[in-house]
């Protein structure tokens, strides 16, 4: 393995992780923390406040995540292309993948009418009710993102150990313990 190709998949992880984790902490804490405010306002500005400041981090994640994809993919065109189980691997990965990013996408869009939704809340009574709807549908949509995500990151350590030589590291230390 080249010093390329550990870096690209590095990077591939490390930019999964950021887009699983960012949007777990959104579904667990900002998310729930924003419902403190006093008013309808000061809730949507609080949520509004974390997503606009992990949005950039987590859209750059997104990009090179998908980028470092691609590489991996060209990296490892013949193999993709002649072994049945990596070939299934990388269509089930762009699958997840895919829906993470539309996941992410409908999360957005979905969060900033819900926002504009509570600001009008006070002066709009047909506002109450939007907001309702787009809460009942965000209490499931904001977990779909961690969900792929993270099923991308099951999906990798599974790949890692599919990988791996028939004795890892630890394995060789259990195995002289045993003899």
């Amino acid at each position: 393995m080249t010093i390329y190709s550990t870096t690209v998949r590095a990077v591939h992880l490390v930019t999964n992780a950021a887009w699983f984790g960012g949007s777990l902490m959104g579904a667990v804490a900002l998310n729930p923390a924003s419902r403190v405010g006093d008013s309808a306002q000061e809730r949507s500005r609080i949520a509004d406040e974390g997503w606009t400041s992990w949005g950039p981090v987590q859209a750059g994640a997104i990009g090179v995540h998908l980028l470092s994809g691609l590489a991996i993919v060209a990296d490892n065109k013949r193999r993709v292309a002649v072994h049945p189980p990596t070939t299934a691997a990388v269509v089930v990965k762009t699958a997840l993948t895919g829906l993470a990013l539309v996941a992410s996408a409908a999360a957005y869009r979905e969060g900033a009418r819900l926002g504009r939704a509570q600001e009008a809340c006070d002066r709009d009574p047909e506002a109450a009710q939007r907001v309702r709807d787009l809460s009942a549908r965000m209490r499931w949509l904001q977990w779909a993102t961690p969900m792929a995500t993270g099923g991308l990151l099951v999906l990798d350590a599974a790949l890692g150990e599919q990988q791996r030589g028939p004795a890892g590291l630890l394995d060789r230390a259990s195995s002289l313990r045993r003899s």
